[in-house]
């Protein structure tokens, strides 16, 4: 009866393995379809060009991250 249980918890395991490969290889499968490639990059370089930012504007920015918590 021991031995069936070792048989069984064995096959339990590699079964549990097998599923958690899976799944790793499911996450990279959808992770590099999620990642954009390196041709639909976008530059945003300028995109702020002639917009001027105040010290206010930047403080109350800091305030709506930050909430409560002193930065």
């Amino acid at each position: 009866m021991k031995q069936s249980t070792i048989k069984n918890n064995n096959d339990i395991f590699h079964k549990i393995e097998s599923i958690e490969k899976e799944l790793i290889d499911l996450k990279l499968s959808v992770l590099k379809k999620l990642t954009p490639s390196k041709k639909n990059l976008i530059s945003l370089k300028g995109i702020f060009k002639g917009i001027e930012i105040s010290e206010k504007d930047i403080e109350e920015a800091k305030r709506s991250l930050y909430g409560k918590i002193k930065v």
